[in-house]
């Protein structure tokens, strides 16, 4: 099946590498055209340049309210309008103690983590519920992205767990709020991935750490991008219009 997304505009935030990149790949292959916003420019370009004119590239900074403003700016400037918002940017402190997380890596995942997504919806709602309702009254969808992090902790990670326990929250009361405006509001908790985070979960890209991490993933293998890019297109598709305030689990049966 191919054109789900035909005529749909999306904006995917860490969109350079990993899940983003995964979810810009699917959602152009089905007929979406998508502004890829990264701190990394470079590579976004790479990316929009593989998946070609459908894509463009800006560097933004998730966490700055200018930069989330000019970003949807953007996005109406060169496609004309918004009708879904991929908030999938996240970063992590490194496994350790909870009290030996330093402040600064504290805030950084709180910014990247939270406020972007606070940031971006302060933006988006008011163009999602300017947009005329689609099929069965949807006027957009956001999907953030979660992790099973939110559902069942990790040791040594309490405070990345808990931002992604809040994105899970969020999630399901903006859903509640702005469903009687047309407005889908979902998430996905991906299992750990074959992503540039990986080895910062980790804390160090061995062998034995693969394999204790295997261990609790039932159908034995990580996370990749195009998992979560099947399962985006999905939620955000036509075919997901009655769903909304849910947060998929993508994990191999981790948090069974």
């Amino acid at each position: 099946m191919t054109g789900r997304l035909k005529g749909k505009v999306a904006i995917v935030t860490g969109g350079a590498s990993g899940f983003g990149a995964g979810i810009v790949q699917k959602f152009v292959a089905e007929g979406a055209q998508v502004l890829i916003a990264d701190r990394d420019l470079e590579r976004a370009m790479d990316v929009a340049a593989g998946v070609g004119a459908a894509a463009r590239a800006l560097r933004v900074d998730v966490a700055n309210a200018t930069d989330v403003r000019l970003m949807m700016e953007a996005a109406e400037l060169h496609f004309g309008r918004i009708d879904i918002l991929i908030n999938n940017a996240g970063v992590t402190h490194l496994p350790q103690p909870l009290e030996d997380v330093s402040e600064d890596d504290f805030d950084r995942v709180f910014n990247v983590n939270m406020k972007a997504i606070y940031l971006a919806m302060r933006e988006a709602v008011p163009r999602l519920k300017a947009n005329a309702p689609g099929h069965r009254g949807i006027r957009g969808v956001v999907l953030n992205m979660a992790s099973t992090a939110g559902v069942s902790p990790r040791p040594r990670l309490s405070w990345y767990n808990a931002s992604k326990g809040w994105v899970i929250t969020a999630t399901r009361a903006n859903a509640v709020e702005l469903a009687p405006f047309g407005i889908r509001v979902v998430a996905l908790n991906p299992v750990a991935g074959e992503t540039p985070l990986l080895k910062r979960f980790m804390g160090e890209d061995t062998p034995e750490m693969r394999a204790k991490f295997l261990s609790t993933i039932p159908l034995g293998r990580f996370s990749q991008p195009d998992d979560l890019g099947l399962a985006a297109t999905y939620l955000c598709s036509d075919e997901a219009s009655m769903v909304t305030g849910v947060c998929m689990e993508v994990d191999g049966g981790r948090c069974i």
